[in-house]
């Protein structure tokens, strides 16, 4: 509805602006009052300087077109990269300002110039108060060009979902109840054929894999040195959000579970998550944080993340 009743341009008179208002109407009234020619013809050319202004921010909203590019990764509470791509048919554009329209987010990009016939990408810091999805339903484009009297505003829908992940930097420990085993290479801890610290160096058995050759070594040895790594102690976690919690609390549960999952995943543990109706297998990788970050953007929305879908 509120799309539906929104004007196809809106005008705002800046600081300079209003002032240059209050200039106008001043010599007007002087000019009234005292039948000078001379004030008579400024104000002729103060009326007309604003005509002019409408007329050439007109221009430079017209043949524009706008695709949201959008974000890799937007954390709550902390400002992300959002981008937009711009494009104009014909003529030129000057002093844009984007933004997304009535959504939660802060924060606008802007281009000085923009040429006849190319795309510019317009890279915006936007920040976002709270996690889950935000539906974004179109995009701002805002000229102050040519003197900066006004700020005309045009609107082009474009419908989307902004999802925000939990907010970073909440201070938790390991969940050491969590582990449930070790995996792959934490059965031999001991063994020197892993990726973890440097064991030693020592020559190449027959039949041994070569790909662990140093080779600088090698040839100042004249032969081929091997080198010997411990293995890594990897594990693996499920961390849980439990039903029943809602406002704050699943909020400060989230945050937790997110920061617990960084933390192992960049360790090298596998890492899965058990939600109220859905279940995440454990993982590594960054692949995989991705994955839960975005599991844990949905809890409590989920009507909205069917509607979505």
């Amino acid at each position: 509805m509120r799309a539906t009743l929104r004007p196809p341009r809106t005008l705002k008179v800046t600081g300079m602006g209003r002032t240059y208002l209050v200039v106008t109407f001043g010599v007007g009234l002087g000019a009234l009052n005292t039948g000078n020619n001379l004030l008579y013809l400024v104000l002729g050319l103060l009326l007309s300087v604003i005509i002019l202004s409408g007329v050439l921010s007109e221009r430079c909203l017209r043949d524009l077109s706008v695709r949201r590019v959008g974000s890799e990764g937007a954390f709550a509470g902390e400002p992300f990269a959002f981008r937009w791509a711009l494009t104009r048919r014909k003529g030129h554009a000057f002093a844009l300002t984007l933004s997304e329209v009535d959504v939660p987010l802060t924060g606008e990009g802007g281009v000085g110039y923009l040429p006849a016939g190319l795309e510019h990408v317009v890279r915006a810091d936007l920040t976002a108060p709270r996690r889950g999805p935000v539906k974004l339903v179109g995009v701002r484009v805002t000229t102050t060009w040519p003197l900066g009297l006004f700020a005309k505003t045009r609107v082009f829908p474009l419908p989307g979902t902004l999802l925000v992940y939990p907010r970073r930097g909440f201070a938790c420990a390991t969940p050491e109840d969590a582990a449930t085993g070790h995996v792959g290479e934490a059965h031999h801890p001991h063994r020197l054929d892993g990726t973890g610290d440097l064991a030693g160096l020592r020559e190449l058995a027959e039949g041994e894999d070569s790909r662990r050759v140093h080779w600088l070594k090698s040839a100042s040895a004249g032969k081929l040195i091997k080198v010997e790594r411990e293995r890594e102690e990897r594990r693996t976690y499920v961390l849980e959000v439990r039903p029943g919690l809602a406002g704050e609390a699943l909020e400060r549960r989230c945050e937790e579970v997110a920061e617990q999952a960084h933390r192992l995943l960049e360790a090298g543990h596998e890492v899965g998550l058990e939600l109220p109706g859905q279940r995440l297998r454990p993982g590594a990788g960054s692949g995989q944080e991705r994955l839960l970050l975005r599991a844990l953007a949905w809890v409590g929305f989920e009507e909205q993340r069917e509607e979505a879908a």
